[in-house]
């Protein structure tokens, strides 16, 4: 039940042109300091969560293991994405919530 509510804010906040997704560009905004939330897919590569883990940590970016590359990517209404950031600090902070709520 929780998990639908993540998938579908994503799905609000990249209609509203908060969320960038792909490595490169998710990248970006964390090191641009406009990220805000980063959402890595659990079956993304351990190479890719590794780095994004430590990249966030480094710029004090809240990360998270949620969902699969294909559900994210479903989700943006996009092909699969193994990575994404949001940019907007109220979705990221109703979604850090639902996340939580789903890791317990």
């Amino acid at each position: 039940m929780k998990q639908n509510k993540i998938y579908s804010l994503l799905g609000l906040a990249t209609r509203s042109r908060n969320v960038v997704s792909g490595e490169f560009m998710t990248e970006k905004a964390v090191k641009g300091g406009s990220a805000f939330l980063v959402i890595v897919g659990a079956d993304a590569s351990d190479n890719t969560k590794k780095q994004f883990h430590n990249m966030c940590e480094f710029y004090h970016v809240p990360i998270y293991c949620f969902g699969t590359k294909e559900e994210l990517g479903h989700a943006m209404g996009k092909e699969m994405r193994a990575s994404l950031a949001v940019t907007d600090a109220g979705f990221s902070k109703s979604l850090i919530k639902l996340l939580e709520e789903s890791n317990r």
